[in-house]
């Protein structure tokens, strides 16, 4: 079983970790786009080219699903990248609006997200269709994502920045907030203190379970087989520098891993 995960940077690695607690025996293949990145300002047509590119690299690395561990990249290329491969199960990750009502007692929900996926038609239909009456407070992030990857574990200015975007958060009384950017699960705590009694909520647990069902039919058609890869457990590359990656998933996630050169 090969899954495929990629992402503008670091922020994918959330999930990978995620999908890596799930389906333990699974071989994961991670891209980070971090040359091109950040997503979150960049054109529908320039997404959906890069993320054609990253799915085209990882099938040819072996992959039998495509997890799109980017937020941005889910509101502008899913599509095309199901549309492109009709048979490749494809995964995509979206800010968890509809949990976030249905938990939401004072019915207004924060939403953190890049510029790009709330200006996105995908999360405009996404709002309409779970905001169920709820109030959403809809806080674009500039620079966040990016802030996140520089910053080490213990913030470096990086809370003084999580404040400005919660500040609006804190003023509309919302009970519960949505990190809409898979980046800001590594915020979490900056996050915690800036919107005390805020239930924060993230799509990671979600989008395993999505990727463990998908693994689960691979397994079923006899398309792949569940049993434990001789390959290494992770291979990671990234279009940028490999050992920011690196040096990330160690500090962050304690987690060893050669990222190599992905060039495409």
């Amino acid at each position: 079983m090969r899954i495929g995960i990629f992402d503008s940077g670091v922020g994918g690695l959330s999930v990978m970790q995620a999908i890596r607690t799930r389906l333990p025996h699974a071989e994961l293949l991670y891209a980070a786009d971090t040359a091109y990145a950040p997503y979150g300002d960049r054109s529908e047509e320039f997404l959906c080219d890069r993320s054609e590119r990253i799915a085209r690299f990882l099938r040819e690395q072996g992959a039998q699903m495509i997890v799109v561990a980017c937020n941005t990249a889910t509101a502008a290329a899913v599509a095309r990248l199901r549309a492109t491969w009709t048979t490749l199960p494809v995964v995509g990750v979206e800010p968890g609006v509809k949990p976030a009502v249905a938990v939401s007692a004072a019915h207004r929900v924060g939403v953190l997200a890049t510029t790009r996926t709330l200006a996105s038609e995908k999360f405009r239909r996404l709002a309409e269709a779970h905001a169920d009456g709820a109030t959403l407070v809809l806080q674009p992030c500039p620079g966040l994502a990016d802030a996140i990857e520089a910053a080490d574990a213990q913030g470096s200015g990086l809370d003084v920045l999580v404040d400005r975007y919660c500040a609006p958060l804190r003023d509309a009384g919302v009970d519960v907030a949505v990190l809409g950017c898979t980046h800001y699960v590594f915020a979490r705590e900056l996050f915690e203190r800036a919107l005390p009694g805020v239930r924060l909520i993230d799509t990671a647990d979600a989008v395993a379970r999505q990727t463990a069902r998908f693994a689960d039919e691979l397994v079923e058609r006899g398309e792949a087989d569940a049993s434990t890869s001789n390959e290494p457990a992770l291979r990671a590359w990234s279009s940028g520098s490999p050992q920011v990656l690196a040096n990330f998933a160690r500090r962050w996630l304690d987690l060893r891993v050669d990222v190599q050169d992905m060039h495409c």
